[in-house]
């Protein structure tokens, strides 16, 4: 094929011509493009969108487009800056090349496609790029994609925190649980961390939600209540097992085996049972564990209190009405205190407080389990770019792996 046949076939810089192609051998080898503007071809302003005429001046700018076969491939692009009648000088707007950009838009969108999958590390080096080239790129595509976030029509909300560094440092993630899309994320599990979404939600929207699950955290339950006092908030019945299996059931199993500690053998049985007794029994996945655990709770009958009482204190979320709920609180209360078992009896007493979020759970059946999923997934994301330096982007990268399911 002739060299201007050859070079007919290169298309993708609309309003240009190819003038020169210079191949340039070496350890990674570089195709050049030298691009010419024909006289005749109009000229749009980037400002205003007018046709124009005259033009001001003419800077070449080199940027880097898709590789051709092996070869990195730059282009050499005389620039024009038109003298618009309305806006004075601008660049002259192409629909390849945004303004002020070293990378085609083809480029651009190939780099955001494969960040999607692979960390900004491999992204660069597959493409040859800086590695603060390639996060910038991605980082801006999100930012058009995702921003401003649409929070028209949300009614109920689940928030929940997860760990962002070591140290205890955390963040706090916010959710619209129909649709399971991530609506905001902000550093902190306070009030003040958690403000800036209410503030983007407005006083019209704050006025819209209805309900909001989430744990016992009493900062998120303050800043719900003053910012939007009509909602109900609603305890997540995840989190309080959680609790009780930490205060009680841990708590017991300790006391018991200090109580044992002449039994060698029996103290040993208690001490290593931890996680069997943390377990639900429908996970038990071996027969074993299932017969130990029954051996166990045969014979020891504070960790059979306690153990039951768990699977009742589960109960008070599968209530028909607010006031079945309440009704099966009163019991399970009742029962606690009666039992004697001091852990037992103390974390009656301060889940007492949260009874309110409790019974809501008939009323409003949320829950923020889908939330750990999502917590779960973000821990990959993390761990996928060795973790994030810039909060903004890192937050971006949550938002976009959650765009929401259809309602």
């Amino acid at each position: 094929m002739p060299d201007r046949e050859a070079t007919s076939c290169l298309v993708g810089w609309e309003a240009y011509r190819v003038e020169t192609v210079e191949r340039r051998a070496g350890e990674q080898p570089a195709v050049w493009i030298y691009l010419g503007r024909p006289s005749c071809s109009p000229m749009i302003c980037d400002g205003c969108g007018q046709a124009s005429e005259r033009v001001h001046d003419i800077e070449t700018r080199v940027v880097r487009d898709l590789p051709i076969l092996d070869a990195a491939t730059w282009i050499s692009v005389p620039r024009r800056r038109v003298l618009c009648g309305q806006c004075g000088p601008r660049l002259e707007r192409l629909d390849w090349l945004e303004r002020h950009a070293r990378v085609t838009r083809r480029l651009a969108e190939s780099v955001v496609r494969l960040c999607r999958a692979l960390p900004v590390k491999q992204v660069a080096a597959f493409f040859g790029l800086d590695w603060h080239t390639v996060k910038e790129i991605d980082k801006r595509a999100l930012q058009r994609s995702l921003d401003p976030v649409d929070l028209s029509g949300i009614s109920v909300l689940a928030m929940d925190e997860f760990a962002i560094q070591r140290g205890h440092r955390y963040a706090t993630v916010v959710i619209e649980p129909h649709t399971r899309r991530v609506l905001w994320v902000g550093r902190e599990r306070s009030r003040e961390g958690i403000r800036p979404f209410f503030d983007l939600l407005g006083e019209e929207g704050c006025r819209c939600i209805k309900a909001v699950a989430m744990d016992m955290n009493a900062a998120y339950a303050n800043e719900v209540r003053a910012r939007c006092p009509q909602a109900e908030i609603v305890y997540d019945l995840f989190h309080v097992v959680a609790k009780y299996g930490h205060d009680v059931i841990d708590r017991v199993r300790v006391d018991e085996a200090n109580r044992l500690r002449d039994d060698k053998k029996a103290r040993k049985v208690i001490k290593t049972a931890r996680w069997l007794l943390l377990r639900n029994r429908e996970n038990l996945k071996r027969v074993q564990d299932g017969v130990h655990l029954d051996e166990l709770l045969a014979a020891n009958q504070a960790l059979m209190t306690v153990y039951v009482m768990k699977d009742e204190l589960k109960q008070l979320w599968r209530q028909p009405s607010t006031q079945a709920a309440r009704t099966a609180w009163q019991a399970w209360f009742d029962k606690a205190i009666a039992s004697g078992i001091d852990p037992l009896v103390r974390f009656a007493g301060k889940l007492a407080v949260y009874l309110q979020g409790i019974v809501a759970s008939a009323a409003w059946p949320l829950n923020t389990s889908i939330l750990e999923g999502i917590n779960n997934r973000i821990k990959v994301i993390k761990r996928m770019a060795y973790g994030y330096r810039d909060d903004a982007y890192f937050f971006l990268k949550i938002r976009a792996a959650f765009p929401g399911v259809p309602r």
